[in-house]
């Protein structure tokens, strides 16, 4: 007999999947945030983090890593979770300081900075070795398995999808509405027609164009 296919998961499931590790925290009294990055990986724009806390009360169905969900379905979410969350931050770091301090201490520092205002247990997408005001409990895939990471995911997403759109708007040449930033064939054939721009991260782009020019 054929296997029968299987069953898909409903959004009410989805959520008690994914609120598992909230759930232990929430009964030892503790408060609960999320922390996750965008953006390790572009040629141009910021690295974002976002911190997000949301009550077990308003929790938005549909919260799911950033990367499965649309680009529609993100934007709904945002305004959801922004409205739900009694703790939201999102935290920029530019180029200039990437560059300077390499893109893994500045997602550090957008890390520490975006919860520095939090108190209780942060749920962190891998990272280690954070100073944050709390217990700090880094999770492989995280984005994947905790709730809260996963809204924060959603958050640093969006926040800096708009940001990159609104880059476009300066940059036309080079994409960014559409590539965010990223090393996609368009974005590496307009680096090397038009040389960077001041939003390039020059400790990225050695490959393809000298960084001064």
């Amino acid at each position: 007999m054929a296997e029968q296919k299987r069953r898909r998961e409903t959004p009410e499931e989805k959520l008690a999947r994914l609120t598992r590790i909230e759930r232990d925290l929430w009964a030892q009294g503790a408060a609960v945030a999320g922390i996750d990055e965008v953006g390790r990986g572009p040629l141009a724009g910021p690295v974002v983090t976002a911190c997000v806390s949301i009550p077990r009360d308003r929790l938005v169905l549909g919260v799911d890593d950033s990367k499965k969900l649309s680009e529609k379905r993100r934007e709904a979410l945002y305004d959801q979770l922004v409205a739900a969350a009694d703790y939201c931050r999102t935290c920029f770091i530019g180029p200039d300081v990437i560059d300077e301090i390499n893109i893994l201490n500045a997602t550090k520092r957008a890390m520490e900075t975006c919860g520095a205002d939090f108190r209780g247990v942060f749920l962190i997408d891998a990272v280690q070795r954070l100073r944050l005001p709390g217990e700090v409990q880094s999770i492989v895939h995280g984005d994947a398995l905790s709730y809260m990471i996963g809204a924060a995911s959603i958050v640093a997403k969006v926040a800096r999808d708009r940001y990159m759109i609104e880059l476009d708007a300066q940059y036309p040449m080079y994409g960014f509405a559409h590539n965010k930033g990223y090393g996609t064939a368009e974005h590496i054939a307009a680096l090397k027609k038009y040389g960077p721009c001041p939003k390039h991260r020059k400790s990225f782009i050695g490959h393809f164009v000298e960084a001064e020019q």
